[in-house]
């Protein structure tokens, strides 16, 4: 039986998440992929504000295509997250504690995920257009010239993930 889950996430709720737990998400979650999170170490690292707060909030490693008419969004399947590596620990210094994408994670950043007490949630890949229909609302907030990788606000409704790594460093992998 899947847990629900609405955002933001508090720091308990992140801490009780167990590796293989399924859950369902309602709430706002974030996109960014690769471009995104380089823009937003630069900025950040250059004193800027980052273009949401991060704390209780989830980021969503997906890069969305066209919008049907009458549709929030397109296809929104998970891109792989190992190329979000090397920009998750500065985000989770910050405040990020909930990731989602597809595949494993570097060992380094595993130790990085329980040394900030964070997690990383797996969504199914090849399932986008499924994915899509939890979709309420998408909203473009940060690098619109990105285009599919700029900083997008969603709304969704039991967008469903699998607890990959929990907070603990315990990995399905």
């Amino acid at each position: 039986m899947e847990r629900k889950l609405n955002t933001p996430i508090s720091a308990d709720v992140i801490k009780s998440l167990k590796v293989g737990e399924e859950v369902l998400i309602s709430g706002i979650i974030y996109t960014a992929r690769d471009a995104a999170h380089a823009n937003m170490v630069k900025s950040i690292s250059n004193n800027s504000a980052p273009p949401f707060d991060f704390v209780g909030q989830i980021i969503y490693y997906v890069g969305p295509t066209p919008a049907k008419p009458g549709r929030a969004i397109g296809s929104c399947g998970p891109t792989s997250s190992y190329r979000m590596d090397k920009f998750s620990p500065f985000l989770m210094e910050k405040g990020l504690k909930v990731m989602i994408g597809k595949g494993e994670r570097s060992d380094e950043l595993i130790k990085e995920i329980k040394k900030q007490k964070a997690v990383y949630l797996i969504a199914i890949g090849g399932i986008g257009a499924l994915l899509s229909k939890t979709v309420q609302s998408s909203e473009v907030i940060a690098y619109p010239k990105l285009d599919a990788e700029a900083i997008r606000k969603l709304t969704v409704v039991d967008f469903p993930a699998i607890v990959a790594i929990d907070s603990e460093g315990n990995s399905i992998f």
